[in-house]
């Protein structure tokens, strides 16, 4: 996936600021508005980035334990209502994932974990090779399989959308007998792919997708579970922030202090906005949507196989709600959230904030009524919806540029 450079740019910069505030500092301590703005990380951090990423290990970790389940028992033996339970979790892993892009500022994009298990379009010519070859399926097979996959799939054969590929096709689930035949995709024409090794990779594909999940819990949460940081351990993987021995979420907690790349709160609250909401504003406008709508890049479609491209973006855009709100999943402001900060700090924008969230969801709901993304991305709705998010990023811009001068 392509990221926009604004991630490490404000990342960067917001690290590097000196606070220059309206209300004065105190020597050795905070201003009214920094312990606001303290309060604020305080709710965010536990409350919308450990709850989401806690949610993502979980889910990731039981979808590979299905696949791996139904890889060894074969399509044959394979039910409907298995493989129903199947694409149901993957469904709700992909939700939660795509519900932490509006955080992807810190282990996600340091450690590359995003593009590796969330690059699209899929290499599907690449995948037709990689199966037809005995061999490389055979290396893909059990818990020594996640290890192959992870260190010889390219990141075009990794992540969700590989697994997508599998589990679903023109939107619908896929069925037993489909995959008790030979795959019918025309990149696969003149070879010879079961679903038995479909599924033999989608599992690897999963291990090493559940293992990037914990990753990120671990990197963020201090007390993340104890499985999930024996297996980072185990995987020999950093789990801090460069230099540090702090987690992610100890840094952006501990702004202000010795030992924090946030020199201020000002700057820790600039890059929650910037270079985590403005930025995926701008990636789902511009990239997600502006590729194919404008006709740059008409394959560039997320999510192709599942049809769930629009739902995405609402999770995108969700995202940013909660990261406002404070809380994962919440439909209104939390006491001490940013959006109360905004309010109680005598922001004038707050209210356009608001506006815009709800303009850019209701125009992605509209266009999802339409039919799938694939089908419709031409569309004027489409246009509409990335016109609407696109206010969104300004309003948030705004705000970014507002908290720096506090």
């Amino acid at each position: 996936m392509i990221k926009f450079l604004s991630i490490l740019t404000w990342a960067a910069l917001c690290a590097a600021a000196v606070s220059c505030t309206g209300n004065g500092t105190n020597a050795g301590g905070l201003t009214a508005s920094e312990k606001a703005m303290k309060a604020a990380a305080e709710q965010y951090v536990p409350g919308v980035v450990y709850a989401t990423y806690g949610d993502l290990a979980s889910e990731s970790s039981e979808l590979y334990e299905l696949l791996a389940a139904a890889a060894v028992k074969g399509p044959a033996k394979l039910t409907q209502g298995e493989l129903d339970a199947i694409c149901a979790k993957f469904l709700q892993a992909r939700q939660s994932w795509e519900e932490s892009e509006a955080f992807l500022f810190g282990a996600a994009t340091d450690f590359g974990i995003d593009p590796h298990i969330d690059t699209w379009p899929l290499d599907v010519d690449g995948l037709a090779t990689e199966l037809s070859n005995a061999e490389k399926v055979e290396a893909l097979k059990g818990e020594d399989g996640i290890a192959y996959a992870a260190a010889k799939l390219g990141q075009e054969l990794l992540g969700f959308h590989g697994i997508e590929f599998v589990l679903f096709r023109d939107g619908k689930n896929r069925t037993p007998s489909a995959l008790q035949g030979t795959e019918t995709h025309p990149a696969f024409a003149g070879k010879s792919v079961t679903g038995s090794q479909e599924l033999i990779y989608a599992a690897a594909v999963a291990g090493d997708l559940r293992d990037n999940c914990y990753r990120l819990c671990v990197s963020w949460n201090p007390d993340a579970p104890a499985a999930y940081v024996d297996r980072c351990e185990e995987l020999e993987v950093a789990t801090t922030v460069t230099g540090s021995d702090l987690t992610y979420g100890e840094n952006l907690l501990s702004a202000a202090e010795a030992g924090s790349s946030y020199k201020t709160w000002q700057s820790a609250m600039a890059s929650i906005l910037k270079a985590g909401c403005s930025n995926i504003c701008a990636e789902v406008a511009d990239v997600k949507m502006g590729n194919a709508h404008s006709g740059e890049d008409v394959n560039y479609i997320e999510s192709p196989y599942s049809k769930q491209s629009f739902q995405d973006f609402i999770d995108n855009i969700l995202s940013i709600q909660y990261s406002l709100y404070g809380k994962a999943g919440a439909t209104s402001a939390q006491a001490g959230s940013l959006m109360d900060f905004f309010a109680t700090q005598g922001y004038k924008g707050t209210s356009s904030i608001q506006k815009a969230l709800e303009a850019s969801l209701s125009a992605l709901k509209a266009c999802q009524a339409k039919g799938a993304f694939v089908d419709i991305y031409a569309d004027a709705s489409v246009q509409k919806a990335m016109d609407e998010i696109s206010a969104l990023d300004d309003e948030i811009n705004k705000a970014a540029a507002w908290i720096l001068l506090q």
